[in-house]
């Protein structure tokens, strides 16, 4: 099988690649080792990643080295952490190992003098108002293999939906973990600033290896170029007046008696945008207009602007294989979600759901009576087994394909959790607590299948239940526990197993055991005493108000467990454990649920990040591979390869069951011409792409077959 001469004389890169039936296997990001060395005792403990693609058990395993000295006597199958007391000096590295044979070394390990990283930052400077570091977001910026950080800068003057006002900007910066400001991007004062308008991603959403950057944007934003999106002199803030309201909160009362909402610095109109951009530059890579519009205002359920700008968004795979952004408004009444994909550099909606639409979820109810069931928070995963996402909205599912699943009817909430919570039943679980039993029958807080919303169990009571938590804390009961304002720790079979934690915010995986300890302000605290705990003080510092979070848990490096980022006067700490441990996981980075979680987990009312496999007392170790895949990987493991020209076909590779096209170059902002070819060397498609990878299916039209891809990167220099 040959191209004719005239062609193969000008390849400047070839791919054989067939096009099959979709994969179930989702893209991850490709990271490095993650190895840190933290000053411990009389050494350094030493902690790295274990990847979702590696073999999970016992025939994989790993050396670790000082220098050329390796450590270890025997190989290391059971963790992936270790305790050197050796002393001497050398850069630490680890090399895996399969069936006796040795891989390459790892990077050389971050190493740490105390138990966090400080990462130093810069405080915008505040006009009449003063900044602080507040929710933050990772993802490889760069495609280096290693995360950035992303802050949010909230302004001291930063204002609740109920009220008026003023802000000053959103701001947000990029580093990297060395401290090298990457860019800052300001939203300008457009988008107010608060919980509930700027909800932010940070992912990978085209497959190029890099994560992208994506908000809702307005007039006068500010890219990290310093190029001005919109009219940068338009003012949209309203001036003055006010409108009748039945709200308590932020209102005020005349003289007659009437209550009324006060709209300065209230956004009432004006053109709105969803920006996706550049991950390394904070460039603007494209900008559509935002999906539904505000107008009318009244249509979200209030006049003054309070339920329509009240945000949600998320990550979610919704073919199953790629991810998409999904930006949500409204949760108190009306409500939407706008799924849109980014591919080749533009921005093009998938669908849009709109409980002010026409028609009927799945369920037979009709889409009006999915209003109303939003929360403060989100979660994403494939709760029906189908393969591809659902995106669990509070109440009510919306599956993957943007029409509703089902509607509970239970309402809105302020915390939502979503997690594989008992092992002994198929699929996820969903708990939740509600804000108004009084039009729900009484139920307070829920137990519920994630894939039909039937609910398990659920607590009574009236009231605003406005606090609700779960995670595997009792040695000895299988399953996870559920706490909230209402009843008492509740197993997966609502029997009560313990008194209620101290605090009801944050879970997070720090020592070495598979339970989770509750994590409040600045400390980590294992439940019933035992274990290892952490206690911060001056000049760390909680975040969000009464809701008292962190900026950010994650597994950001080392093994399995979370690190936790705390805002700390001019810097960013990254807390890690020193704890050993003998349970091997693959880093939750590599669990599709834990990551997307992760993803959204700076919306609105912070939730802590939850896997979508068991972790707790009783879980099975080793693990099951998780159904991931590289970019540029086939679902047997092998490499995509691409060949700089003319090289003899017969070195390609045939690549069968994988329609993403991973491109020879990798040059951020150089265009590139793409042509496909049919094996009889007729050119079936030609295209100009700046990204670094192609779907021939949904990007190029092609139907199933095998083709040949030529890439020619130096017809075109950098637009923009």
């Amino acid at each position: 099988m040959k191209l004719s001469s005239a062609v193969t004389a000008v390849v400047m890169g070839i791919i054989f690649t067939s096009i099959g039936q979709p994969s179930a296997q989702r893209y991850m990001e490709k990271l490095n080792r993650g190895l840190i060395a933290v000053k411990s005792g009389s050494g350094y403990f030493l902690s790295w990643r274990l990847f979702g693609t590696d073999p999970q058990d016992a025939t994989f395993g790993f050396n670790v080295y000082k220098g050329s000295t390796k450590l270890n006597t025997a190989l290391i199958t059971n963790a992936t952490c270790y305790q050197d007391n050796t002393g001497g000096s050398g850069a630490y590295t680890v090399k895996p190992v399969t069936g006796g044979s040795e891989g390459a070394a790892s990077e050389a390990a971050l190493a740490l003098s105390q138990n966090y990283l400080a990462v130093s930052v810069q405080t915008p400077p505040g006009a009449g108002t003063s900044y602080s570091a507040n929710d933050c977001g990772i993802g490889d910026l760069d495609g280096d293999g290693e995360y950035e950080i992303v802050v949010k800068w909230y302004p001291a003057n930063a204002a609740d939906n109920a009220f008026s006002g003023n802000t000053a900007s959103t701001i947000f910066d990029a580093y990297k973990l060395n401290g090298t400001r990457l860019w800052r991007i300001d939203l300008g004062k457009n988008i107010r600033s608060g919980a509930h308008y700027t909800q932010f991603m940070v992912y990978d959403l085209d497959g190029d290896g890099k994560s992208e950057f994506v908000c809702k944007t307005a007039d006068g934003t500010i890219d990290g170029k310093g190029k001005i999106i919109g009219d940068a002199s338009a003012d949209w803030r309203a001036k003055d007046g006010y409108v009748p309201t039945q709200d308590q909160t932020g209102s005020r009362t005349l003289a007659d008696g009437t209550k009324v909402a006060d709209l300065a610095g209230r956004i009432m109109s004006g053109p709105e945008f969803l920006t996706v951009f550049d991950g390394l530059t904070g460039a603007a890579d494209t900008t559509i207009q935002y999906q539904p519009p505000l107008s009318p205002v009244s249509s979200w359920g209030d006049a003054y602007a309070n339920r329509s700008e009240r945000y949600l968004a998320c990550v979610a795979y919704l073919d199953g294989e790629r991810p998409s952004a999904v930006p949500c408004r409204g949760y108190y009444g009306r409500t939407a979600l706008w799924a849109v994909d980014f591919r080749n550099g533009k921005l093009t909606t998938r669908w849009l759901f709109d409980s002010d639409s026409s028609g009927s979820g799945k369920d037979g109810k009709a889409n009006k009576a999915y209003a109303g069931q939003g929360c403060h928070s989100i979660r994403e995963g494939d709760v029906d087994g189908d393969g591809c996402d659902e995106i669990v909205y509070g109440g009510c599912t919306i599956d993957h394909d943007g029409k509703g699943l089902y509607t509970t009817g239970l309402g809105h909430g302020d915390a939502l959790h979503m997690a594989d919570m008992d092992p002994d039943r198929p699929g996820l679980e969903v708990w939740q607590v509600h804000e108004t039993p009084s039009a729900n029958g009484g139920i307070s807080a829920s137990f519920r299948d994630a894939k039909t919303g039937q609910v398990i169990w659920s607590d009574g009571g009236t009231g605003d239940n406005g606090r609700g938590c779960c995670a595997p804390l009792v040695s000895g009961t299988k399953g996870w526990q559920m706490w909230s304002g209402r009843g008492g720790l509740w197993d997966v079979n609502h029997k009560n197993v313990g008194s209620i934690p101290s605090s009801t915010n944050f879970a997070i995986w720090w020592d070495g055991g598979l339970l989770r300890a509750t994590e409040n302000g600045t400390s980590i605290t294992p439940y019933g005493g035992g274990g290892t705990g952490l206690s911060v003080g001056s000049p760390c510092a909680a975040c969000n108000g009464s809701k008292s979070t962190p900026c950010l848990t994650a597994d950001i490096f080392g093994d399995w467990r979370e690190e936790i980022v705390f805002s700390c006067g001019s810097q960013l700490r990254i807390y890690t454990t020193t704890a050993s441990t003998t349970n091997r996981l693959y880093t939750l980075m590599h669990d599709p649920v834990y990551r997307m979680s992760v993803a959204s987990e700076n919306v609105a009312y912070n939730q802590p990040p939850e896997p979508g496999i068991y972790i707790g007392y009783g879980m099975t170790l080793p693990q099951a591979k998780p159904n991931i895949k590289y970019y540029g990987t086939v679902n047997a493991g092998g490499q995509l390869k691409a060949f700089r020209g003319p090289t003899p076909i017969s070195q390609s590779q045939t690549i069968i069951g994988n329609r993403m096209v991973v491109l020879p170059v990798q040059y951020t902002g150089m265009y590139k011409m793409v042509e496909v070819y049919t094996c009889a060397g007729k050119l079936a498609h030609r295209a100009v792409v700046k990204n670094n990878t192609v779907d021939l299916q949904k990007d190029f039209g092609m139907s199933n077959g095998v083709y040949m891809v030529r890439v020619n990167e130096k017809a075109f220099s950098e637009r923009n």
